[in-house]
C-alpha cells in the first residue's frame, strides 16, 4: 500500500476513497473462510495499546465499525446541509468520549452476520461516495479550507470525508493484515 498525502481536492478525495475501499475489499476477498471467521488474537501485541485492538474481535466488527462511521458522516452532512444544525458526534458524545460511541456500535452489531456486515459497509460506502459526488457545487476551497462552514468547526468538510473513508480504510486494512500475519505464522501459510 503506497503512502499518499491526505487529499486536498474533491478529485483526490474521490480517487483515494475509491482506491482504498477497493483495496480493503480485495484484502477481505482474499481471506479464506477460516481467516474471515476466526476470532482476532492480538494478545502479545505489546505495541498495540489502543482500545480498538481489544474491542474488535473479528472481521465483522471492523466492517460494521466502518459502516457506522459512514452513517455518522451521512447524517451529519445531510442534517447540516438541510439547516438542522448538529455536531458530528451524537450527544452525549464528544471527541474525548467517542470511544464509548464505538463501544455502542460494537454492541449493536454483535448479532449482525459477516455477510450482512459486508453488505452494510459496501452499501454505506456507495452512499458516502454519492454524497461526496453531490459536493460538485462546492469548490476545493470550500471542501478543504477551514472556516468555510460553521458546522465543521476547526476542521474541513473534506477532512471529515477523508477520515470516514480512506483513512478509516487504511486503519481497517492495517488491523486485518496484523490478524492475517499472526494467523498465518501459526498455520504456516
Amino acid at each position: 500500500m503506497d503512502v499518499v498525502p491526505r487529499p486536498t481536492s474533491r478529485n483526490e478525495l474521490v480517487h483515494l476513497a475509491a482506491k482504498r475501499f477497493e483495496e480493503l475489499c480485495a484484502l477481505c476477498d482474499s481471506m479464506s473462510g477460516h481467516e474471515r471467521s476466526v476470532s482476532f488474537d492480538f494478545s502479545g501485541e505489546v505495541n498495540r495499546k489502543e482500545t480498538h485492538w481489544q474491542r474488535d474481535k473479528n472481521l465483522r466488527d471492523i466492517l460494521v465499525h466502518l459502516h457506522e462511521w459512514h452513517q455518522l458522516l451521512l447524517t451529519w452532512v445531510g442534517d447540516n446541509r438541510n439547516g438542522r444544525s448538529r455536531p458530528f458526534l451524537p450527544a452525549p458524545h464528544n471527541w474525548r468520549t467517542y470511544g464509548k460511541l464505538n463501544e455502542q456500535f460494537w454492541r449493536r452489531h454483535q448479532s449482525t452476520s459477516l455477510v450482512e456486515s459486508n453488505r452494510l459497509v459496501r452499501s454505506s460506502h456507495e452512499q458516502v461516495m454519492d454524497l461526496i459526488s453531490s459536493f460538485s457545487s462546492f469548490s476545493d476551497a470550500e471542501l478543504f479550507e477551514k472556516g468555510r462552514f460553521d458546522w465543521t468547526g476547526t476542521t474541513t468538510l473534506g477532512s471529515y470525508c477523508t477520515s470516514a473513508t480512506s483513512s478509516h480504510y487504511d486503519w481497517a486494512m492495517k488491523k486485518i493484515r496484523v490478524h492475517l500475519r499472526k494467523l498465518r505464522s501459526t498455520t504456516g501459510r
